[in-house]
């Protein structure tokens, strides 16, 4: 038997099933070097000595060497297994373990040894836990803020689908920006993330804004998965009367042949067409182009959104 099938049957049994998906050839403008800098080395060790996972790994984001190499490495908290099971995501599929109570301090630690001036921490979804993780969100911000109070914190949240109260403990832990992702539009929802509801994950951010109106708020999408232009901008549409601050948008790359398959590559100036379609629609800060993931240049970009927020309060 295949080790690789063998592989991708035990992180992903749910997918296990199914018929293989041919997995496209990426287009030049997508091609990434392969990590190998000492700085990527040093990041991976760090990873391993604090017991830690990265979004950067478990869901094999192309950026991975660029990031790591400046050690900018986006922390996954709550474990590697994930209660749904989106076509889109690498990340394990299964029954969670139980919480890592050291996880909150270890996390920190490591963002002091990094040296992070701005940390992006995000988490599978526990759907097992009464309150979704909320209350871990808390303490791993809790732990951030007391060994680095001058690092700026991102959360990535999930949905916190039927779990009342979870939204608003995680905002009134302060984060500096509340990220969830939106990731496609509503039409494939139930095929791409089905486990999710979109006007649910909607109703989240505005809910963000109306319990803290000064909280940055930022949501993604993928494309690449059927969506039409009109239906991304409805999206942008739907995101601006949540008041959302800051969208990204990125090319979906498939993992494996047992998930989604790309069914278009958009091509650079179409991502600067959303791009400016977005910018005109009032985002405070819009990244869009092949290789934009939520935490991609994340630190630079909080620099660029507080400026913006600044220049339009100073304007009027």
């Amino acid at each position: 038997m295949d080790p690789t099938h063998d592989r991708r049957a035990e992180r992903h049994p749910e997918k296990a099933h199914r018929p293989d998906n041919p997995v496209a050839r990426k287009p030049a403008w997508i091609r990434v070097k392969a990590p190998n800098s000492p700085e990527y080395a040093e990041t991976r060790r760090l990873m391993r000595e604090y017991g830690l996972s990265t979004v950067c790994e478990e869901a094999a984001c192309p950026n991975i060497g660029e990031c790591w190499k400046q050690k900018h490495a986006t922390f996954m908290i709550m474990g590697d297994t994930c209660t749904r099971a989106c076509a889109f995501c690498n990340v394990r599929t299964g029954m969670p373990g139980t919480l890592n109570p050291h996880e909150p301090a270890n996390v920190a630690e490591a963002v002091g040894k990094l040296g992070l001036s701005h940390v992006v921490i995000t988490s599978v979804d526990r759907d097992d836990l009464p309150d979704g993780g909320a209350g871990h969100f808390v303490e791993v911000i809790e732990a951030i803020r007391r060994a680095s109070p001058e690092t700026t914190i991102e959360i990535l949240t999930p949905d916190f689908l039927r779990k009342r109260g979870a939204i608003e403990r995680v905002v009134a832990a302060r984060p500096d920006v509340f990220n969830h992702n939106l990731e496609t539009v509503p039409r494939l929802y139930p095929t791409i993330r089905p486990g999710a509801r979109y006007f649910a994950s909607l109703q989240l951010l505005a809910k963000v804004k109306e319990t803290d109106p000064a909280r940055f708020t930022k949501s993604g999408l993928m494309v690449g998965l059927g969506e039409t232009r009109g239906e991304i901008l409805q999206v942008m549409d739907d995101l601006r009367a949540a008041d959302v601050d800051f969208l990204t948008i990125g090319q979906y790359l498939q993992p494996t042949p047992k998930h989604a398959t790309v069914e278009h590559f958009w091509t650079p100036d179409e991502f600067a067409q959303l791009a400016s379609a977005a910018r005109g629609r009032g985002f405070l800060m819009v990244s869009a182009s092949p290789l934009t993931r939520s935490s991609y240049h994340a630190g630079d970009d909080f620099q660029r959104l507080r400026a913006a927020r600044e220049a339009r309060l100073a304007s009027g």
